[in-house]
């Protein structure tokens, strides 16, 4: 299977040069069926619509073509990643702090594994958060295995959609 590093060394820099940040690459599957999904947003929206997720495959698919850095067959999925978002990045912990997330260490942090509770930034390589169980902790970046927003009121409110024009039209063909 492809090195996912090596997939990110070769997609980000078309993902960027298309103005769009790039959030996620996750390689899944088994046997016949595998998925490369990549996971972008415009950094000043911190959406994609679907004529960006189009354009960034039609990219990717290219450079995958003449590259072929995967061995196995697979489909592309291009997305945007969503209003409960997960958190790759180090300034995604500053940037949604204040919000709610669930947090997964791949090793013991101040006795547990688990964590969720209030983002509240990080400092230096640190993620600081305020856990419901544990209060106040401090998990290193490069532990964190997974991480993601939770659905809430409060981050439907700070996500709000880029337009709505159109959602209440209906098409008809004749």
């Amino acid at each position: 299977m492809a090195d996912i590093a090596e997939l990110t060394a070769l997609i980000e820099p078309e993902v960027k040069a298309l103005g769009f940040d790039l959030v996620r690459i996750k390689l899944f599957g088994s046997g016949d069926e595998y998925t490369l999904q990549i996971m972008a947003e415009n950094p000043k929206t911190k959406q994609l619509v679907i004529e960006d997720c189009a354009t960034i495959s039609r990219r990717i698919s290219d450079v995958m073509d003449e590259v072929d850095p995967i061995e196995e067959a697979y489909r592309l999925e291009v997305s945007s990643p969503g209003i409960d978002r997960p958190l790759t990045r180090l300034h995604d912990f500053v940037e949604w702090a204040g919000h709610e997330a669930k947090i997964n260490a791949t090793e013991i942090v101040e006795g547990r594994k688990s964590f969720r509770g209030i983002l509240n930034g990080a400092e230096g390589e640190d993620v600081l958060f305020t856990d419901a169980k544990a209060g106040d902790v401090v998990i290193p970046f490069s532990l964190i295995g997974d991480a993601k927003l939770v659905l809430t009121d409060k981050l439907i409110s700070a996500s709000m959609p880029l337009s709505s024009d159109g959602a209440d039209e209906f098409e008809t063909e004749e």
